[in-house]
């Protein structure tokens, strides 16, 4: 009877001291809810994630967000986002198609894209001639002129004129002359030639000087070149 009697007198004064202990240590998640800064003020966690997200929405181009349009098989239509512009032409009898930038000359055409580098780039200004090729059978400076202006056209470039086993005449006409020193020009020079048997031109050597003078050889190897093309000619 009085172990009973302790018993329910322990239990008794451990309950009130339980309560005591929890009046004295409030619930720290009901101070906040009862304290409207804390809602307000964002936790570290988030504060964190946010920057993280704002870094990587700077760090993105504007083209990113943008859908890539569905490739164009129309000539002259861009092809892709960068711009690109899928042109048609035939190089030396052969059909060839290339993604290019609207801005590329026909000269890097040939040479960067089709690696057709018998075609050489001089002045990159039209004054040499080093760059000229056939279009659609007349003679044209390829630096001056643009790619994409050329769909379907028909371009002939020196790697077209003929072949080490079967040289066209105004090239073994060359070589029998001696028309060239360093060769830079040479490509250049011939296009020209084959051109200008084509072309209203007198039979004085000074006529085919005329008509050649968009063509530059600073080796000085003119009268050569003049020789050449006066022995196809006759």
């Amino acid at each position: 009877m009085i172990r009973d009697v302790i018993g329910m007198h322990d239990a008794g004064t451990g309950e009130r001291n339980g309560n005591a202990g929890n009046a004295e240590m409030p619930d720290d998640r009901s101070e906040q809810q009862s304290d409207p800064t804390a809602a307000s003020e964002p936790s570290r966690r988030a504060f964190v994630k946010t920057a993280g997200l704002l870094g990587v929405a700077s760090a993105m181009s504007p083209l990113d967000l943008i859908a890539e349009p569905a490739p164009s098989t129309e000539p002259g239509e861009p092809a892709n986002r960068n711009g690109e512009i899928r042109v048609t032409m035939r190089v030396n009898t052969k059909r060839e198609q290339v993604l290019i930038d609207p801005r590329t000359t026909l000269l890097d055409c040939l040479r960067e894209t089709l690696k057709l580098t018998g075609t050489k780039k001089g002045c990159d200004h039209g004054q040499c001639g080093a760059c000229t090729v056939h279009v659609n059978g007349r003679r044209v400076n390829s630096c001056l002129s643009l790619a994409v202006m050329h769909e379907g056209d028909e371009i002939t470039t020196i790697e077209g004129l003929g072949t080490p086993a079967a040289l066209h005449k105004v090239q073994s006409s060359f070589l029998a002359c001696d028309a060239y020193q360093c060769g830079y020009c040479t490509s250049g020079q011939i296009m020209s030639a084959v051109a200008l048997l084509t072309e209203p031109c007198g039979p004085a050597d000074d006529d085919v000087r005329e008509l050649m003078s968009g063509n530059i050889c600073r080796c000085g190897a003119y009268p050569n070149i003049v020789a050449a093309i006066q022995q196809v000619r006759r």
